[in-house]
C-alpha cells in the first residue's frame, strides 16, 4: 500500500497524536507508582517487640497498600478514563483510515 504524501503525513500526524496520548497516559501510572512508592516507608509496620508472642499480620501491610492504591488511583481515575477513550477513538481513526486506503490502493491496482 502506497499513499500519497499528502495521506501519508496525515497518517504520521495521526500516528503522533496517539503517541502522545499514550505517553500522557503512561505518565499519569508513573506518577501513580511514585507516589506509591514514596507512601510504602509509612505502610510498614511499626518496629515493636512482639507482645506475648504474638508477631505482627504480614497481610495488614498488603491491606494498607491496596487501600492506598486505590485511594490514588480513584483520586486520578475520570483523568484515566478520558485519556483511554481518546486512545481507543485514535487507534479506531487510525484503523479506519489505514482500511479506507488500503480499499482505495486495491481499486487503483484493479484499473
Amino acid at each position: 500500500m502506497t499513499l500519497a504524501p499528502e495521506l501519508r503525513r496525515q497518517l504520521s500526524r495521526m500516528e503522533e497524536a496517539r503517541r502522545q496520548t499514550q505517553r500522557q497516559l503512561d505518565m499519569v501510572d508513573r506518577q501513580i507508582t511514585r507516589r506509591m512508592t514514596a507512601l510504602i516507608p509509612g505502610l510498614l509496620p511499626r518496629r515493636t517487640h512482639y507482645r506475648r508472642g504474638k508477631a505482627t499480620d504480614p497481610s495488614a501491610f498488603l491491606e494498607r497498600y491496596r487501600s492506598q492504591l486505590a485511594a490514588l488511583t480513584a483520586e486520578r481515575q475520570p483523568e484515566i478514563d478520558a485519556l483511554s477513550r481518546k486512545l481507543a477513538r485514535q487507534e479506531q481513526a487510525i484503523a479506519r483510515f489505514r482500511y479506507r486506503q488500503g480499499e482505495a490502493a486495491d481499486m487503483s491496482e484493479q484499473v
